[in-house]
């Protein structure tokens, strides 16, 4: 991948764990705790994409607030725990990597950023609390437009600061649909598939895919 711009990553469940909430509460929430997590984010993207099919928007903390209280309700797990989960969810955990890839990337002179479904609020709070301040130029966030992703609006918001080409932007994300609306757009996803699952049908294929985000140091040159 040359004449690379811009690398813009996703946000959620690419340099941040969304289980790492639920797992910091494991003892407390028992062995049902990975599936709880699961289900919490999957509701929780499931509202997102609802939300903007029905022009109804909140933003993503209301969403996520909304999702946790259906998940604890089918795991049955006692209320007294909301406020907790909500407070770890603010500051979410770094897959292992993740610092030293993004440092690397910086001393090359890359422009850095975050395109997320999260608030600024959120995810300015999610990098202070892993102190990378330094690392991103900018954390573009959906509230610009109102609507979640995979919408094209959102894919655009970095493309009308940077003034860049599409081409010229590597896009990174572990979710497939997100990926697969980079790829639409114009942008060169690169696919972090870390658990090995398959790809959805999504009229795209992306070109590149890692396990982790230090691949992402011999596809970029």
């Amino acid at each position: 991948m040359k004449n690379i711009k811009a690398i813009i990553f996703d946000a959620y469940g690419t340099l941040f764990d969304v289980n790492s909430a639920a797992e910091k509460c494991k003892d407390k929430i028992g062995e049902k705790w990975e599936g709880f997590a699961n289900y919490w984010r999957t509701t929780q993207l499931e509202y997102t994409w609802l939300r903007s099919l029905m022009n109804r928007h909140k933003d993503f903390w209301q969403v996520t607030e909304d999702s946790l209280d259906k998940s604890m309700k089918a795991f049955d797990i006692n209320s007294s725990m909301r406020n907790e989960l909500l407070n770890l969810y603010k500051v979410l955990s770094t897959f292992p990597e993740i610092k030293q890839v993004l440092y690397k990337l910086k001393e090359k002179n890359y422009r850095l950023a975050i395109l997320s479904n999260g608030t600024p609020f959120l995810l300015n709070e999610l990098v202070k609390s892993n102190n990378l301040e330094n690392v991103f130029d900018d954390i573009f966030s959906i509230e610009d437009v109102k609507t979640y992703k995979p919408d094209p609006k959102v894919y655009n918001i970095p493309i009308k600061k940077y003034q860049i080409e599409k081409k010229e932007v590597a896009y990174l994300s572990a979710n497939t649909w997100d990926v697969s609306g980079g790829g639409n757009y114009g942008f060169n996803p690169v696919w972090v598939n870390r658990n090995n699952i398959i790809f959805d049908n999504l009229d795209y294929v992306p070109k590149y895919q890692v396990k982790h985000l230090g691949e992402l140091l011999d596809i970029i040159k």
